[in-house]
């Protein structure tokens, strides 16, 4: 796949926690790294800083794993959109509330709708939000 795509938080950190990779992340991994475009509302980086962090207090990664984790995030090339704030309110709030979403993954839909692209998540309920509002899907949640 080459173009552009939107990934929620669950792909990324699927693509560096180990156990929560499948094949349709990786192969996503793999088609960024042959040039296709991560768009990516600036929730995203906070997203990933959180859950990494929340995985070490956890225990599930050491503080050495989530620095190497952060820095091969680092590494990759994201497309930040920065208009959910102007959204937070209207559409994001109307998609959540229709959806059935939280705020947070209303926006990564909101971004898919908007940009006219399509959504990787490995979140069910999102996935499901997105088929209702005609976005296309990569890769499926649990493969």
């Amino acid at each position: 796949m080459t173009g552009s795509l939107v990934i929620d938080a669950s792909v990324g950190f699927a693509w560096v926690y180990p156990d929560q990779a499948t094949l349709g992340t990786d192969a996503l991994l793999q088609d960024v790294a042959a040039g296709a475009t991560v768009v990516v509302p600036s929730l995203w980086f906070l997203e990933m800083a959180n859950v990494l962090l929340v995985a070490q207090r956890r225990r599930r990664l050491t503080s050495a794993q989530r620095k190497e984790a952060l820095a091969r995030l680092t590494a990759l090339q994201f497309v930040a959109d920065d208009e959910a704030t102007h959204h937070a309110f209207g559409k994001i709030s109307e998609l959540a509330e229709e959806r059935g979403l939280s705020v947070y993954d209303a926006t990564y839909l909101e971004l898919a709708v908007r940009r006219d692209l399509a959504l990787a998540s490995r979140d069910e309920q999102l996935r499901t939000a997105a088929k209702q509002c005609g976005v296309a899907l990569l890769g499926k949640a649990g493969d």
